[in-house]
């Protein structure tokens, strides 16, 4: 079965820096565009970026200088690097990978950002 293994959320003080790793296995089939995005209490979930298998990236205006979008083909692996964090980047963080023409999502990891 597909999986979508998520890893690097925790607590982290205004202005440090997180990574953030998602790894995709089991699919019958390769794995084109991922995804990551992010829910905070009472919001709706956010688009925060994407990356395509030729690693094209794509981020929300909310994120963009802050956010980096990486990728490991060989390893099916997409991570989020975030720098300069603020209190309001705290929420849950999902990523998700495209295969066969269907969407698998990660189960989520907590970010949390405070002194």
């Amino acid at each position: 079965q597909v999986q979508v293994v998520q890893s690097g959320g925790g607590l982290v003080q205004p202005g440090g820096s997180l990574r953030l790793s998602c790894a995709a296995s089991g699919s019958m089939f390769s794995f084109g565009a991922m995804g990551w995005y992010r829910q905070a209490p009472g919001n709706q979930r956010e688009l925060l970026g994407t990356i395509t298998s030729g690693g094209r990236t794509n981020y929300a205006d909310s994120v963009k200088g802050r956010f980096t979008i990486s990728r490991d083909n060989a390893n099916n692996t997409v991570y989020l690097q975030m720098n300069s964090l603020k209190p309001e980047d705290t929420a849950v963080y999902y990523c998700n990978a495209g295969s066969g023409g269907r969407v698998y999502w990660g189960k989520g990891t907590q970010v949390t950002v405070s002194s």
